[in-house]
């Protein structure tokens, strides 16, 4: 039986390696080919770049690491029902838990240790992550001059080029902007070539341009009172100006900007974040409910002096009718209590608007931890599930390779993605809650794996080719068969 689980262990271990691998490489190129015009063009050293392949990998595990499964499963059993392998262990009296039985063992182990990747190695990635992604995001362009369009990269300065010869790096007909104090496009240059190179060590970029002239409004920052003014320009052969150049090493900014969101907290922040949340809600609620009562529901000095004795006069039994005392009133004093009432009402609307946009603002926020509180779980559970779907099926199917149980691996996998893409967002909107909506696609996956389980075990002929064609013979024979008696009762 050692040779068994041994034999079993070596035809699952390898088809997981591979697939995973293959999975995190086709993922890292989706995700940096959305992320490519944030990248290109910045600079950035090859250490950068690692560092966030690195981490970008790293947060990409918990959608690799279930199709590895998966596919790695149908493929094993696949393999083995596909050599007959399967069908001979059977005949020797071993049922397919006995079968499966190392795998789970290690698929086991592939779980927890999903789970402490979620809670504890996730949670970090992200936070440095998405915080070089924001660092990259600010980090400004290197220089690059396009024939015919103007480049604005350079503060004070904009620059158009009509050609550039790319083996001398000789450039023609430029036309240079200025507006570095800030007060328009003052001064224009216009040369008939020129060249620019970037001083070694320095930020600083020499422009030299000949056969031009530039030309300056006189105008700018002058106060008196004319109609017109002086005009300027100058002529040269050659000239040379010396520009600095936008800095363009990546600065990093500080991670704690980042570290209070949802995505890069473990269970036990997370658990503290709800319930600081929920305090401070409540807090809040009592607080307002209070400050409503006291300070809107009844204004003390509304009436001032006339109110009293209006009261006065109305005695003691019905001190609080407050229709009667206003018919006693003056109607300027009407006019400015209606006044006083309406600005009141108005304020209460307003707070009361305030504070419902804040409770919504703080219920998503509470939704969103609570989300990635069960996600934490699903992960792992995705990897035990996808593992009780693809072995039988890989038995059932009967094909190894990568034709067949790739098809069905990402079929299957698509389907759970979009499920928990839906479940997660109605949970979110608040349509589900956070529990339902994060394990929808976990309890349908789990119904299929029990399905599909029992299936295998009873040699079901659920996914088998000729069974299908077996069936559709016996439908056509039946079909014609009906077809000649119409014709028969016909005649």
């Amino acid at each position: 039986m050692k040779k068994l689980h041994l034999f079993m262990l070596r035809s699952f271990v390898g088809p997981f390696f591979a697939t995973f691998f293959i999975a995190m490489f086709v993922l890292i190129m989706q995700f940096l080919w959305r992320m490519i015009d944030d990248i290109v063009g910045k600079g950035l050293e090859i250490g950068v770049l690692a560092e966030l392949i690195l981490y970008m990998a790293t947060s990409l595990v918990p959608m690799a690491l279930p199709l590895a499964v998966l596919l790695s499963s149908i493929m094993t059993f696949g393999s083995l029902g596909e050599n007959y392998e399967l069908t001979a262990l059977k005949a020797a009296g071993i049922s397919l838990y006995r079968i499966m039985k190392p795998l789970i063992v290690l698929i086991m182990v592939i779980t927890i240790s999903a789970f402490f990747f979620a809670n504890n190695v996730l949670p970090v990635a992200n936070l440095k992550l998405y915080t070089l992604l924001y660092d990259i995001r600010k980090a400004k362009p290197e220089m690059a001059f396009k024939e015919g369009i103007f480049t604005n990269d350079l503060e004070g300065y904009s620059i158009k080029i009509d050609r550039i010869n790319k083996e001398t790096g000789m450039m023609y007909d430029l036309l240079i902007y200025s507006h570095k104090d800030g007060s328009g496009n003052y001064e224009v240059t216009r040369a008939d070539s020129g060249y620019m190179y970037t001083l070694p060590g320095q930020n600083i970029m020499q422009l030299t341009l000949f056969n031009g002239s530039t030309y300056t409004d006189e105008s700018v920052n002058r106060i008196e009172k004319r109609k017109t003014f002086p005009f300027r320009r100058i002529t040269f052969d050659s000239q040379v100006a010396m520009i600095p150049l936008p800095d363009t090493d990546l600065k990093r900014s500080d991670e704690d900007g980042l570290r209070s969101h949802a995505r890069m907290l473990n269970l036990v922040q997370l658990d503290f974040a709800i319930d600081s949340i929920t305090g401070l809600v409540d807090t809040r609620q009592d607080g307002d409910v209070e400050k409503l009562l006291k300070s809107n529901y009844l204004k003390p000095k509304v009436l001032n002096k006339k109110r009293d004795s209006s009261l006065t006069i109305m005695g003691a039994e019905n001190p609080l009718r407050y229709d009667s005392v206003v018919q006693l009133l003056e109607v300027e004093d009407y006019q400015k209590v209606l006044e006083n009432a309406l600005n009141y009402a108005r304020e209460v609307q307003q707070e009361n608007s305030n504070d419902k946009m804040y409770y919504l603002a703080q219920g998503e926020s509470v939704r969103k931890h609570k989300i990635e509180w069960h996600k934490k779980f699903t992960l792992s559970f995705a990897c035990f599930i996808f593992f009780f779907i693809g072995a039988p099926l890989g038995a059932i199917i009967r094909k190894g390779g990568l034709g067949m149980p790739l098809v069905v691996s990402v079929f299957l996998f698509i389907m759970y993605y979009i499920i928990s893409m839906m479940g997660e967002r109605s949970a979110a909107e608040s349509a589900l809650s956070p529990m339902v909506g994060t394990w929808l696609s976990s309890f349908i996956l789990l119904v299929m794996g029990i399905f599909l389980t029992y299936k295998s075990v009873t040699d079901s002929e659920l996914l088998n080719p000729e069974s299908y064609h077996k069936i559709y013979i016996k439908v056509k024979h039946l079909f014609q068969r009906i077809v000649r008696r119409l014709k028969s009762g016909k005649q």
